[in-house]
């Protein structure tokens, strides 16, 4: 089975505090992530597309996706605490109620990147069944420099190897759910993005090339290009 997980769990706390989640805020008179949410019911592809969102936000998500959908393959769950505990939760839904097979694939992507691309969708899909877990990044544009305290730098890494990552992650799900399990705490304590999980285990992620415009809707300015995006599509 291929799955799609929103991962829309966050508090939204850069976007100011508001009543709801940034997820849940107005682009085009509709809330963000049913934009995010019709980009992967646009493709046949997948068998099941789960929510996953702030427990206490469960019925209100339930909600506005049934005012704005009626695709049957879409799930509201919900997430945890954090981005990986969210992720442990759409591996426990999918254990408990269809088995994990070794074929069967997931598709993570962040509830505010609406302009995720069929193309980048697909390309997940391609080639996560053919290595095992993909990431989506681009190429970063500005020199990184890495500083350890945030006072000094410590080392500026040559941009041409230096990538900048987006959503969708992608895995199989058999591999990602070992691989979880497999962890030591001082390996779980390290994780700040999905796809750390494979690699401190030297497992190969593939890079699926993102584009400029799959942005993530963080602060209020972000918003704002994203009404922009929303009418250049139009």
């Amino acid at each position: 089975m291929i799955f799609g997980a929103v991962l829309a769990g966050g508090s939204g706390t850069r976007m100011g505090g508001g009543e709801k989640p940034k997820q849940y805020l107005n682009l085009g008179g509709k809330p963000v992530i049913i934009h995010t949410i019709e980009r992967f019911c646009e493709l046949p592809e997948f068998e099941k597309i789960l929510v996953l969102c702030p427990q206490n936000l469960i019925d209100y998500t339930k909600e506005i996706i049934s005012a704005h959908l009626s695709d049957v393959r879409v799930d509201v769950i919900g997430g945890g605490l954090t981005r990986n505990e969210t992720l442990l939760k759409a591996l426990e839904y999918i254990e408990e109620n269809y088995g994990i097979n070794d074929d069967d694939i997931i598709l993570t992507h962040d509830a505010v990147r609406p302009f995720v691309t069929r193309r980048i969708i697909e390309e997940n899909i391609k080639y996560t069944f053919e290595y095992g877990a993909c990431d989506t990044a681009v190429p970063a544009t500005d020199t990184i420099v890495e500083s350890d305290g945030g006072l000094f730098i410590d080392t500026i890494p040559e941009r041409k190897s230096m990538f900048q990552g987006q959503t969708p992650q992608s895995f199989n799900v058999k591999k990602l759910a070992q691989t979880v399990r497999s962890l030591t705490p001082e390996e779980e304590a390290t994780l700040t993005d999905a796809c750390k999980i494979f690699t401190i285990k030297g497992l190969p992620v593939y890079i699926v090339r993102g584009e400029v415009t799959n942005i993530k809707i963080t602060y209020p300015f972000d918003l704002k290009v994203a009404e922009t995006l929303l009418n250049e599509r139009d």
